[in-house]
């Protein structure tokens, strides 16, 4: 059974630092397609970052470019999301996302995703 936990999250002020995790099991990291996503009040869930493990590759949303960072540690089968200088327009719960991606697909959309995690939140005070 695949499950996706996300841990990390917290309360931090504007300018600070979060790292968030993505631990995965039933499934090896390195052959999926990993997202992370945000969704704050109110609004609908967006896509932040997505490392495609086949490939490599790693791809982020214009508003955090620059601030966060995606990693994948495949001997702890987890995912990681550096995120710097913490805005409070991040303020969000977060979740991580994986799915088995062959051919084009489009990261930004949730519904490219079978799995996904329970969230965790992340609130950055001003």
């Amino acid at each position: 059974e695949v499950q996706l936990v996300e841990s990390g999250g917290g309360l931090v002020q504007s300018g600070g630092s979060l790292q968030l995790s993505c631990a995965g099991s039933g499934f090896p990291i390195g052959d999926y397609t990993i997202g992370w996503f945000r969704q704050g009040p109110g609004k609908e869930r967006e896509a932040v970052s997505c490392v495609n493990n086949n490939d490599g590759k790693t791809y982020y949303a214009d508003s955090v470019k620059g601030r966060f960072t995606i990693s994948s540690d495949y001997d702890k089968n987890t995912v990681y999301l550096q995120m710097d200088s913490l805005k409070p327009e991040d303020t969000a719960v977060y979740f991580c996302a994986a799915d088995y991606m062959v051919g084009d697909y489009d990261w930004h959309m949730p519904d490219e995703f079978d799995f996904w995690g329970q969230g965790t939140q992340v609130t950055v005070s001003s």
